[in-house]
């Protein structure tokens, strides 16, 4: 083959063609035969892309909400569903949307909002108050600095900044308010009469018609594809650490570490702020500092607290007379911070501005730093050193059961042999899960995909949780099937007489109906059929006075006409018929209405009117943005 090329690449149709592949690779890049690129990402936004990393932790937080909400009740399947993934996915694209709008608006977090947001939250307080000690000591328990963590609440802000705003421009009237409370509490008189099941035709369902029903429905008999396992576990909580320290390793630990348990100087600080506004003129800075002078040439420890429930502008620690508790460095604002730190204690400082505006300061009190002593914390750096060496057995055990796993594909015998560690299996489960490790979306991909179930490889180690992996393959795999209409017949038969039951029902519902509808009356239509008229006054939506297909139809008629009722038919949950009559409508009672519910109601509408514009300016948003989504990679 390549000596007849060669003999026919002689004269001027080999230059063109030597030529235009010249062309071609100096024009494309000879290294893009060399090299390539694999994308990742699951969406792009614009520019912006969304990793599946991004995608997958906002997967996994919202099981692991749904878990701890639902409990027992919990069904992981529901999350390897492709329109869960897809509306997850929409909830991380709208917010890639609105971080862009933010940038482009100007629009960004404050330090007195992060600073606040920062101190309401209860894990930080102390007897209803921001705690520092307690600040420090919970994010050090998460392996954070105050900087991490304020930086993670400064992005899980960002992306309601546009939707405050709107939000806060969201105008709800009091007719507005009356409307909804006038349809919300309106009530209804009604008639219903739950029709008999009427005759139906007897004659066996023949062998050709449970034939013709199961073709129509073959997806109602279905068996889903499934695998069972054959998995190896690394459990650390199953591990034994190495022998524990002794009381002279423990002491160099902590002397090494003496800084992790040093209580950080702290200062007891409160503070009355003036605010500047955001693009303030001159005029208005001008103002703000010398309304903040004359306060601090006021102020004394004695009355500052009432100065700073008269003057101040921090919502959070005016009503506490200014009071912001035990501060240590890092936890305000630089400025603040260092004007904090240089003062003695008992003074109060002339105003300091940061980005909120000027801080009138009164420190306190002050707490020095102070070590614990080692014996305090033996038992903390026991328990930190034996974690540390379960932590080190495990990954051993794990990156050898990875190496053995990997080196022999199509086993686990070899790796369960030469590390001690038991093969252990599953039954079979769908794609929907099962029980144990089954019900582990990681292990539910892997399980299903080509690697594993076509080629028949080991899975590479799936991490469980923290200190927990497997390594799985298959062990049996059960393609998707369909019974035979011989299993399922007598289901079929049922079916089709229930088919049969409910056209019956439906076509004597329509006849009665008719003759409402020409003047007779309910009593007499129920009558005639043996069925019983029940009447309901007063019917509300969402109480349980009536069924919620009652219910619902009732909600949905027009207003009777002229004094006469308005007449339909409902089909019930068990397959039955009622006749209905709507006979009267009367609107709400505004007078027993409290001024309070109406204004609590007021707060829902707004939110829910800004919940809707916002969903429109980010529909906006979308329509004007190059939106690429690869569900191949969800």
């Amino acid at each position: 083959m390549l000596q007849a090329l060669r003999n026919k690449m002689h004269g001027w149709p080999s230059i063109v063609i030597l030529g235009v592949a010249v062309f071609a690779m100096s024009f494309f890049g000879i290294e893009s035969y060399f090299m390539s690129r694999n994308d990742t990402f699951v969406a792009k936004v614009g520019k912006q892309e969304i990793s599946q990393q991004q995608f997958q932790n906002r997967l996994n937080q919202a099981r692991q909400t749904a878990s701890q909400q639902q409990g027992d009740n919990f069904d992981g399947s529901i999350f390897e569903q492709p329109s869960t993934k897809l509306a997850i996915l929409n909830q991380l694209i709208d917010e890639k949307l609105l971080e862009k709008a933010n940038s482009d608006l100007g629009m960004v977090v404050s330090s007195q909002a992060l600073r606040d947001f920062i101190l309401a939250i209860p894990a930080f307080q102390l007897d209803g108050k921001f705690d520092a000690t307690t600040y420090r000591t919970v994010l050090s328990m998460q392996g954070k600095t105050p900087e991490m963590f304020q930086s993670e609440v400064q992005a899980s802000l960002e992306p309601s900044l546009i939707p405050d705003a709107i939000t806060a421009g969201a105008i709800v009237t009091a007719a507005d308010v009356d409307r909804f409370l006038n349809l919300r509490l309106q009530r209804r008189d009604v008639r219903y009469a739950q029709l008999p099941q009427p005759k139906i035709d007897d004659a066996p369902v023949t062998s050709a018609q449970a034939q013709a029903y199961y073709d129509q429905h073959k997806d109602q008999f279905g068996i889903p594809e499934q695998v069972s396992l054959q998995y190896i576990e690394v459990n650390e909580a199953d591990l034994k650490p190495a022998a524990p320290p002794s009381d002279e390793d423990l002491r160099k630990r902590y002397q090494d570490e003496k800084a992790k348990f040093v209580q950080p100087e702290q200062r007891l600080v409160s503070h009355i702020l003036v605010n500047v506004p955001k693009n303030a003129t001159p005029d208005q800075q001008k103002a703000a500092l010398d309304k903040a002078k004359k306060i601090a040439s006021e102020a004394t420890p004695a009355d500052f607290a009432k100065l700073a429930q008269q003057y101040s502008d921090d919502l959070g620690s005016k009503r506490q007379g200014g009071d912001l508790g035990w501060l240590e460095k890092g936890v305000t604002t630089p400025a603040f911070d260092e004007a904090m730190f240089k003062m003695q204690k008992g003074q109060i400082s002339q105003p300091v501005l940061s980005d909120e505006g000027y801080h009138i300061i009164w420190l306190r009190d002050v707490r020095s730093g102070v070590a614990k002593p080692f014996e305090q914390v033996r038992d903390e750096l026991l328990k930190e050193a034996e974690a540390g060496s379960k932590d080190r057995v495990y990954n051993d055990l794990a990156g050898k059961l990875t190496d053995k796993t990997y080196q022999n594909p199509s086993s686990l015998e070899p790796a369960a042999q030469e590390l001690g560690l038991k093969i252990q299996s599953t039954p079979l489960f769908s794609r929907a899960g099962g029980p144990g490790i089954a019900a582990d979306p990681k292990v539910l991909k892997a399980a299903f995909s080509d690697d594993v179930l076509a080629q028949g490889n080991n899975s590479n180690l799936i991490e469980l949780g923290t200190g927990h992996a497997v390594v799985i393959r298959v062990d049996k795999h059960v393609a998707a099937s369909t019974k035979p209409l011989a299993e399922v017949e007598d289901a079929v038969r049922q079916r089709v007489i229930a088919q049969r039951e409910t056209a019956a029902a439906k076509k004597q519902a329509d006849a009665l109906l008719a003759r409402l509808q020409k003047g007779e009356s309910l009593d007499a239509v129920a009558d005639s059929v043996g069925a019983k008229v029940q009447k309901v006054d007063g019917v509300m939506r969402l109480q349980p006075s009536l069924s919620p297909a009652l219910e619902k139809k009732a909600f949905l008629m027009p207003h009777p006409q002229s004094g006469k009722p308005e007449f339909t038919e409902v089909e019930l949950d068990d397959g039955s018929f009622a006749l209905l009559a709507l006979d009267k409508v009367e609107g709400a009672d505004m007078s027993k209405i409290r001024p309070e519910e109406r204004e609590m109601l007021r707060g829902q509408m707004v939110k829910a009117y800004g919940a809707e514009a916002t969903q429109e300016f980010i529909g906006q948003l979308r329509s004007r943005t190059e939106i690429t989504i690869f569900k191949d990679r969800l």
